[in-house]
């Protein structure tokens, strides 16, 4: 693989990676705000919020597992030829 499409191929897993953190983030701070009790005068996050953070992210997980076993096995590199001598070997030199 040329450097440059590694290169490229890191820095799209690098963007992913930042991009499904924030929404990840985002999606539990809404989750955990919309589910929450008052203690003193105070809201703050249920025990059925972070249960269903956790359900949310487990579901992630499984449908991650689910898209990665559809994803190609790399194949091993198959060893090329050995080129054709010019010169005859000791069995055909008679």
């Amino acid at each position: 693989m040329p450097p440059s499409e590694t290169a490229a191929a890191n820095s799209l897993n690098t963007l992913m990676r930042s991009i499904g953190t924030s929404v990840a983030s985002a999606v539990a701070g809404v989750v955990l705000s919309q589910l929450t009790i008052s203690l003193g005068g105070h809201a703050l996050p249920s025990e059925n919020g972070f249960k269903a953070v956790m359900a949310i992210g487990a579901g992630a997980a499984l449908l991650a597992f689910a898209l990665a076993s559809f994803l190609p096995r790399p194949r091993p590199a198959t060893a090329a030829p050995a080129p054709a001598s010019a010169e005859p070997s000791a069995e055909t030199v008679g």
